[in-house]
């Protein structure tokens, strides 16, 4: 397998110093949770935390230990079959929305796992193959990914305990800037998006290319929970001519009336959050929006979303806020292969090509994103009804 520009993946102190890093972060953010906390599974969508640790692990050794390190042996050979995925080409697997049932291996049993993986990696970290380079650094991105979901699963699972218990009770809202939105101009003809390099990148953010853009604007920060609240009261979830059919069945089968986790207390909109439930603040960017409703709210607005090439050609200007760090910004574009777009050889080709049908385009980065992973040409894809991970958007407008 090649990326455009390994730069970064290195062998050497650096590279098995990253990987410890990154491997101690996933138990970090696992720490708050109770055993219990961490096999449930709240939705085929979803995966338990438990899960998340241990496939990661599994990454590693499939995709490293096994082929390059001599003598390696798993350290229980079920885990092959639990903890893979949906990589055809590694073998059979358990079955995605059973993950939950996994009672057994335990939390503490995952945790040795992981144990008996970092020990063989940092044997084959000392002195790696060179072929075996980019994979780590793959690995560790896809690490970082699933720490990303480990944070959106758990709080779609504690939003299900009637309870509301918070992820962390000392959790507190990104900073994001507010007041009311500015509308940039943004390039306008012959530009190229795409990952250019230097460093790692996935297939699916290459080849560089060019395309053509027409004249528009984009806001220069996100729609806000005070915003979205005056959408919802113009009956914005009971207007049919605002919504793409599937959208209105769907909201209409799901009973939708705001975004995902507020509820109405004592006259008053409350928001899950990881810290627990809190009042709604109208100044912050709202989240947990489907497509579906990003798009709505853009008609409602009189404006639209942009384009996933808008968004990166206009994401360098100055003034253009929260690209990232606030929540994953729903574009216009679907999830498409760009020209001249090949996958990666082997099972990992598996990885972004295979799923470029009925996704949608999130562009930036959300709180729950790692520090550092986040890039301009990342990007993010998730079906049109999707709500559960932090999701927002930002709105466009064609100058013409």
């Amino acid at each position: 397998m090649q990326w455009n520009d390994p730069a970064g993946a290195a062998p050497g102190p650096a590279l098995a110093a990253r990987y410890a890093s990154v491997r101690d972060r996933t138990e970090a953010l696992a720490a708050p949770l109770s055993p219990e906390d961490q096999c449930i599974q709240s939705m085929p969508d979803a995966s338990p935390a438990k899960w998340h640790r241990a496939h990661t692990t599994w990454f590693f050794e499939t995709f490293l230990l096994l082929p390059y390190l001599p003598g390696h042996r798993r350290l229980k050979e079920d885990y092959a079959f639990l903890f893979n995925s949906y990589y055809e080409a590694a073998g059979p697997r358990h079955a995605r929305p059973k993950r939950g049932m996994l009672t057994r291996p335990s939390a503490a049993e995952v945790g040795e796992y992981r144990a008996h993986v970092d020990a063989a990696m940092a044997r084959l970290l000392a002195d790696p193959p060179a072929e075996a380079v980019p994979l780590v650094e793959l690995g560790l991105q896809h690490e970082e990914q699933h720490q990303e979901l480990l944070l959106t699963d758990i709080l779609h699972a504690l939003a299900q305990n009637p309870l509301r218990p918070a992820y962390d009770p000392a959790w507190r809202e990104p900073a994001a800037p507010s007041g009311p939105a500015r509308f940039l101009v943004g390039a306008e003809g012959l530009v190229e998006i795409g990952h250019a390099g230097p460093g790692f990148a996935f297939d699916s953010e290459t080849p560089r290319h060019r395309c053509w853009l027409e004249g528009y604007r984009i806001a220069d920060r996100l729609v806000s929970n005070g915003e979205w609240l005056a959408f919802m009261e113009d009956g914005g979830y009971r207007t049919p001519t605002l919504w793409m059919s599937a959208g209105w069945a769907t909201a209409s089968a799901e009973g939708w009336e705001a975004p995902l986790y507020w509820e109405r207390r004592d006259g008053e909109w409350r928001q899950f959050t990881l810290g627990g439930l809190r009042p709604v603040d109208p100044a912050a960017p709202v989240r947990h929006i489907s497509w579906y409703e990003a798009e709505a709210y853009a008609r409602w607005a009189g404006s639209r979303l942009p384009t996933e090439a808008e968004w990166e050609a206009a994401a360098v200007l100055p003034g253009f806020a929260a690209a990232t760090g606030i929540a994953w910004q729903w574009t216009g574009s679907a999830y498409r292969p760009y020209p001249g777009f090949r996958p990666w050889e082997g099972a990992v080709g598996e990885y972004n090509g295979k799923f470029m049908a009925q996704q949608m385009v999130l562009r930036g980065g959300s709180l729950a994103t790692p520090p550092g992973h986040a890039r301009l040409p990342y990007r993010n894809f998730f079906p049109p009804e999707s709500r559960w991970q932090f999701s927002t958007l930002r709105l466009a407008e064609d100058l013409a």
